[in-house]
């Protein structure tokens, strides 16, 4: 590891924080080196972005500013306890940081941003902290949480709700709070995704991370949580309307006919919470944006996306829109069509701050090789960029036609190093294959590279398995995540002749196969190439991707995140017992140029493959033999009908008189000192006077009644009776032994002594009552 300070080296370990704690130091590239700078601190909020300006591979850093006039507002906040919030915030608080050894510990960056959330509700005073967050340029206000893929996000969501359904329901006039909650999501594998964030669902995150402190999960249950699609928000305009040959005539629907339409669910609620999932979608169209022709749909679709929510807000009104992504860019409405942040965003645990926490893997890339250097970087750093390259691949190509000889050399390369990825698993146990991704320039490049490993063009025969490879065909895909419900398909057994699935199934197969690519039992299992021209579905969470090839333009490191996103999720979140960091796991990549972020030197060879990691989870045909169990909240003693206690069968209680105090001396303080003349006896003599011995048994009776009266099946006068009974037995007999015979043969001094130990009295009792007269236990699970 790197000393801290002005030292520049190469990395060798990029994990330096714990992900359960704030960052506390990073790595700093500063301008004119290839090397790093290690840091204390914590890296500022912010994005580099690529400066036009100059040529250089530093970039230009764009800080987050808002975030940053944030962060100490919060960090203090919590030092001193968290003041001033709600009782049911408070416990929520206290609860998500008391996670007991053995539980699921929440990430660093999944507390600090439901901190800010609540911060900016209950606490923040824009006229005393200057803290104002700017609205998108509609009515409802929005605050966007960045987070890096692979940190989290989903869980945050679920803290978000609980915390502003649990306080709605406990304090209903607060106009804060609502139990409303409308999440939209980008597609539908998303929007199954998040099915988790219904209390109801049977692998809920409320249960899965105990979110909810024992005792409140009723009061979560009265959340109503709508999750759909942005299409549902798609409406018809007068002039679509204008143009359909329908003889149906009505005009656009109302906004209150709209909102009835996508609410359904809600009745005539009001004051909903929006929670937009990959929110980078979601984004106001700058009438002076003048966006690339290919663009042209994702700006249909922010349209879509945000201009029904207005449309919900006119006559619902939207409380608040939380907005969750990695990536919160939105064309800025210059004429070059560049990308700016979103101005809403209030946290930010970005891609770097998510690599030097251990939270996603380590990405490594080859930065020399044996062969000609092209402005200091490897051949394979940027492919498409190559003079060899780019112009084949941006022809129109036949799929038949050959790869050029650089990229056929990267795949040999890559191959090799996920051959030996994949006999290394094999030999650890895994059932499934590391995976490698490629994403593509354009159509015809995609097909040449599933032709080039069908016809053996690279000799690595384990990749030449046409069941293996998946080709993604991102306009099918696209219509299947378009449905709101999954269409139903049955899969074809291999012995026996299905009929032909049609086209809507043949998509919905496809998002089935890459939505459960690595996992076992599920039409992706043994997928070992992906080949995509997209950037893959949104959610994508195959945790078995070891290596990327990037043969497409890399204009902005955004492209760059977006893509490698896809292969960064952990496969293990075990600490390492020595430094306490998380164990670094690998994702190897070619072609995608990291030129503004810090990765690990891996020399002039391709890196190793990840340790693999053995993995340990249940078998579908062995769920016939699966132990469970009970969660016992507590065991109800049944008693008989008419309670009896053998006196001389119970055991002695033994009061110590030196264990109570009875009398005290005090003493007037003079000038810091005690005055030995002005000394004051307090004693409990004359407790004697006020307390009779029939108020003593009476009140031992009452204590045992109420903590037992809820296991008797029979009147409540008889019981306490028996009380009763009991209790003056007991004291009048010999089974109360007191040490000391001044204190025993003094029955002044022995009733105050009872009186003190009045707890132990009940305590003892109540045991021998339950081991003598129990009838039946009671689990009460």
């Amino acid at each position: 590891m790197a000393k801290v300070g002005k030292h520049y080296v190469e990395i060798d370990k990029l994990i330096i924080n714990s992900p359960y704690e704030e960052p506390t130091l990073h790595w700093y590239k500063p301008d004119k080196t290839q090397l790093y700078e290690f840091r204390e601190g914590r890296r500022p909020a912010g994005y580099i972005i690529a400066d036009p300006h100059t040529k250089g591979e530093n970039g230009m850093f764009v800080e987050i500013e808002l975030v940053n006039r944030i962060r100490p507002f919060i960090k203090e906040w919590r030092e001193n306890k968290y003041p001033g919030i709600t009782g049911i915030t408070k416990r929520l608080l206290e609860h998500w940081y008391s996670q007991k050894p053995g539980d699921i510990r929440f990430f660093f960056c999944q507390l600090e941003a439901i901190e800010t959330l609540i911060w900016l509700t209950e606490i923040n005073d824009p006229k005393i902290t200057g803290i104002e967050v700017p609205l998108d340029g509609g009515e409802f206000s929005r605050w966007c949480c960045k987070m890096a893929t692979g940190t989290g996000k989903t869980v945050v969501m679920a803290m978000l709700i609980a915390w502003q359904a649990l306080n709605k329901v406990t304090y209903s006039n607060d106009e804060r709070f609502s139990k409303y909650f409308f999440i939209v999501a980008p597609g539908l594998t998303v929007k199954s995704r998040l099915q988790v964030l219904k209390p109801s669902n049977e692998e809920n995150y409320y249960q899965a991370f105990n979110i909810v402190p024992p005792g409140l999960t009723d009061k979560l249950r009265q959340a109503n949580i709508l999750i759909e699609n942005w299409h549902k928000l798609n409406w018809e305009n007068e002039e679509q309307i204008a143009k359909k040959k329908s003889v149906d005539k009505r005009g656009m629907k109302s906004d209150f006919a709209y909102a009835k339409e996508v609410l359904k669910d809600f009745g005539d609620a009001e004051n909903i919470i929006v929670i937009n999932d990959e929110a980078h979608h979601a984004w106001r169209v700058n009438p002076e944006y003048k966006g690339k022709a290919e663009n042209k749909d994702e700006e249909a679709k922010a349209t879509i996306w945000v201009g029904g929510l207005d449309r919900l807000h006119n006559v619902r009104k939207i409380l608040k829109c939380f907005d969750f992504t990695a990536t919160p860019f939105a064309p800025s409405g210059k004429k070059t069509g560049e990308e700016a942040l979103f101005n809403w965003i209030v946290s930010d645990f970005g891609l770097n701050d998510a690599i030097e926490s251990g939270l996603i893997k380590t990405p490594r890339v080859v930065i020399r090789d044996d062969s000609k250097i092209i402005n200091n970087h490897s051949r394979l750093y940027h492919i498409y960029k190559d003079e060899e390259v780019h112009d084949d691949l941006n022809r129109k190509a036949g799929e038949n036609e050959t790869l050029p000889d650089l990229v056929t050399n990267a795949y040999y390369l890559l191959g090799q190093d996920w051959l030996q990825t994949k006999i290394s698993w094999q030999k650890s146990g895994y059932k499934v294959p590391p995976v490698m991704i490629t994403v593509a320039n354009r159509t015809e490049t995609a097909a040449r590279i599933e032709n080039a490993f069908l016809r053996h063009d690279i000799l690595i025969k384990e990749l030449w398995d046409e069941n293996k490879i998946l080709h993604i065909d991102s306009k099918v895909l696209s219509e299947a995540e378009e449905q709101s419900e999954p269409v139903s398909i049955e899969l074809p057994d291999d012995d026996e002749s299905e009929k032909p699935l049609n086209k809507k199934q043949l998509a919905e197969l496809l998002r089935l196969k890459v939505d459960t690519v690595g996992r076992e039992g599920f039409p992706g299992e043994q997928i070992q190439k992906v080949i995509s021209v997209g950037m893959l579905s949104e959610g994508w969470d195959a945790k078995t991707v070891t290596h990327i090839m990037g043969l497409r333009a890399f204009s902005s490191q955004l492209l760059c995140e977006q893509v490698i996103g896809r292969g960064l999720r952990r496969v293990s979140y075990d600490i390492d017992p020595i430094d306490g960091l998380l164990s670094p796991e690998y994702v190897n990549i070619f072609g995608v140029p990291f030129s503004f972020l810090p990765h690990e030197d891996t020399g002039s060879e391709p890196p190793p493959p990840p340790k693999p990691v053995i993995r340990i989870e249940t078998v579908k045909e062995k769920q016939q033999f699966e132990l469970t169990w009970p969660n016992v909240m507590r065991i109800d003693h049944v008693y008989k009908h008419k309670l009896e206690l053998d006196i001389s069968k119970v055991n002695t209680l033994e009061l110590d008189p030196y264990d109570s105090i009875t009398s005290a001396e005090l003493s007037a303080i003079m000038e810091g000192k005690p005055s030995f003349k002005a000394l004051t006896d307090i004693d409990l003599q004359k407790l004697d006077e006020t307390i009779r011995l029939q108020t003593v048994i009476f009140e031992a009776s009452k204590r045992i009644f109420n903590a037992e009266k809820d296991n008797f099946n029979f009147r409540a006068n008889i019981l306490l009776i028996q009380i009763i009974k009991i209790v003056e037995n007991f004291i009048a007999s010999e089974k109360i032994a007191i040490k000391l015979n001044l204190f025993a043969n003094d029955p002044i001094r022995k009733k105050i002594l009872m009186i003190l130990n009045m707890n132990r009295i009940v305590t003892h009792i109540m045991k021998e009552i339950r081991f003598n007269n129990t009838e039946k236990i009671t689990p009460v699970f």
